[in-house]
């Protein structure tokens, strides 16, 4: 199994990355900031004013590692591609997989199931740890419906409508999981996000994303030709299709894991003029801390069998997508949250 290997997040405004020998260096100035072994680093996430030398961009182009750019506000802006990785055929593969509405139903349907399972998971984890809860209840019942119904969808506009249905459904309840009741939601707004909680999973979403356009890329598939998610200009449709199976059981119960724990308190955003809201800098610090620390949380591969860092589940689901698309297993098996 591949090593589980460390993302560098640079979020101090000024600064300016450079490779020193087989190191990776971070200054403000003529001060250094840090310094970190290139070969333990998978990505490095710049958020602003963060300058990266040309011969550094060279090196993670040529050495896999993703550099991407995001605002200070966590919007993503760029990534740096190297050469593709893989085999062509399997990409070649994969287009053809796209274009035919059969094959990519079948691997959307199951994207799709396991999205939904998670999200009901993450509510049933609820109700067990704290007791009846009419509108949860309600809302698990629902959800096992929509289950139900994608086994017997057979176009992929009806399968997308579940998708949306269900999503309504999970964030219409999302807010009975607050225990701190300073943190007000009332459903997932998303550009701008204008409360707390939904610049949380923006901004956790927005990382996930690019977790997986790596692994893709890593495995030798397109992170831009998609099967549940339309082909768009500059979308990373694939990666979209990918991260559906880790948002409830990953992103969103380490958004309720810091509110509830109040690691993050309402005077750690602050409101634009726009109205939206964003981290403070230090809140931003503390969120990235927490992901990256719960990258590290071992967790059973429901496939493999074995123990893995929740770090490398991207990698292995993107592994498990390209060996499926080969015609090296019959079904793809999506990540199911236990």
């Amino acid at each position: 199994m591949k090593k589980l290997l460390n993302t560098l997040f640079i979020n101090t405004q000024g600064s300016y990355v450079h490779k020193e020998r087989e190191t990776l260096v971070v200054k403000e100035g003529d001060v250094k900031l840090a310094q970190f072994p290139s070969l333990n680093i998978a990505n490095i996430f710049c958020f602003g004013r963060v300058s990266v030398s040309p011969f550094l961009m060279g090196y993670c182009a040529d050495s896999g590692i993703g550099l991407v750019f995001f605002t200070e506000y966590g919007k993503f802006l760029a990534r740096v591609q190297g050469k593709l990785a893989g085999n062509v055929l399997l990409r070649r593969e994969q287009y053809r997989w796209a274009d035919d509405d059969k094959l990519s139903l079948s691997v959307a349907q199951l994207m799709v199931a396991a999205k939904i399972a998670n999200t009901r998971y993450v509510l049933q984890r609820e109700l067990r740890n704290h007791g009846s809860n009419t509108l949860l209840e309600n809302a698990v019942e629902r959800l096992a419906n929509s289950l139900r119904v994608i086994k017997r969808t057979s176009t992929m506009a009806t399968l997308r409508g579940i998708e949306g249905e269900s999503a309504n459904v999970y964030f219409s309840v999302f807010g009975q999981l607050l225990r701190e009741k300073v943190f007000v939601f009332n459903g997932r707004i998303r550009r701008p996000p204008t409360d707390p909680v939904n610049a949380m999973l923006s901004f956790v979403y927005a990382l996930l994303t690019q977790e997986c356009v790596s692994a893709l890329s890593g495995v030798g598939l397109d992170p831009y030709v998609g099967l549940l998610h339309q082909d768009r200009p500059g979308r990373v449709s694939l990666a979209l299709d990918l991260v559906e199976e880790f948002r409830a059981a990953w992103a969103d119960r380490l958004v309720l894991t810091l509110i509830n724990r109040k690691q993050l308190q309402k005077k750690d955003f602050l409101n634009e003029a726009s109205g939206a809201v964003r981290f403070t800098d230090d809140a931003k610090k503390n969120f990235l801390i927490a992901y990256q620390e719960r990258k590290q949380d071992e967790i059973m591969h429901p496939y493999f069998k074995e123990r893995i860092p929740l770090g490398l589940l991207p990698h292995c689901q993107a592994m498990l997508l390209a060996r499926h698309i080969r015609g090296d297993i019959k079904y793809y098996p999506p990540y199911l949250a236990k």
